[in-house]
């Protein structure tokens, strides 16, 4: 395996390149995924039957905190990355744990969120708004959660084997899959509640 040393640790070899160009194709076909679940909410936006709209169960001071822990998150990975790129594996580590714990956090609230809204009568079954609704959250929540696993064993990894050319590409890949989650969320926050609050 030839390392180039003039670019980062996680671009240092040819493997490491082609698994980071993979994985923004991998990153194309999750955004056709969001796409498509963003696309089916629109169609049923308005299509609450007899159950709730989103003006009647959405509530701003849940979805903020979400949104602030999940933007805080995307800025302590950088951070991780950062002093990767530098060789500081503890404070890489450090800032890695810490994005997990901010993802529990976002995944605390929207657990809290998802039984507010059973309980006031906003179930996967109840209209075409509550099931599309139900359905797109929950799948990012789904996407976070899988995040944590991940983040959790690159973490193990690397305490085992330090930084290598190998542990980088995997800590910048899913640095990168972290930053989709909260662009995701962006959107889910800007044209699911806020528009949806209106």
């Amino acid at each position: 395996m030839k390392i180039d040393h003039s670019l980062p640790l996680e671009y240092s070899t040819e493997e490491n390149r082609l698994k980071i160009f993979g994985f923004w194709i991998f990153l194309g076909a999750e955004i056709m995924l969001f796409a498509t679940l963003f696309t089916s909410y629109f169609v049923y936006e308005h299509r609450s039957g007899n159950g709730p709209s989103g003006a009647e169960i959405f509530e701003l001071s849940p979805v903020l905190m979400e949104t602030i822990l999940l933007l805080a998150s995307s800025f302590t990975i950088g951070l991780g990355i950062h002093a990767m790129r530098l060789g500081k594996q503890k404070a890489m580590m450090a800032f890695f744990a810490v994005t997990l714990v901010l993802g529990l956090g976002f995944l605390g609230f929207e657990i809290f969120e998802f039984t507010t809204y059973i309980h006031e009568g906003a179930g996967i079954t109840t209209s075409g708004f509550t099931s599309m609704l139900l359905t797109t959250l929950g799948t990012h929540g789904l996407h976070v959660t899988f995040g944590f696993f991940w983040g959790l064993a690159i973490l193990l990894q690397v305490k085992k084997r330090g930084l290598t050319p190998e542990t980088a590409n995997k800590s910048f890949i899913f640095s990168l899959y972290w930053h989709f989650l909260d662009v995701v969320w962006i959107f889910i926050f800007s044209f699911i509640y806020l528009k949806g609050m209106m």
